[in-house]
């Protein structure tokens, strides 16, 4: 599991994609996630602005990510 570091309360969905370069633009995230293929927590998600937070498991294409916040 990719441990994504976070300067902020949360991180949007779709910028967790963007940011953690599993996907290359905000539109192709943006498909992605409204397309089906996102897991948060094991559960599809399929909000874009779904707020993620450490402790959340993100799934896609095979690929499991979380965040932490930065000490």
């Amino acid at each position: 599991m990719k441990t994504i570091t976070i300067h902020t309360e949360f991180i949007k969905l779709q910028d967790l994609l963007k940011y953690a370069n599993l996907v290359e633009t905000g539109g192709m995230a943006k498909e992605c996630v409204q397309g089906g293929e996102v897991a948060v927590n094991g559960e599809v998600c399929t909000m874009r602005g779904k707020k993620i937070r450490p402790g959340d498991v993100v799934l896609f294409d095979g690929q499991a990510l979380t965040v932490a916040y930065a000490d």
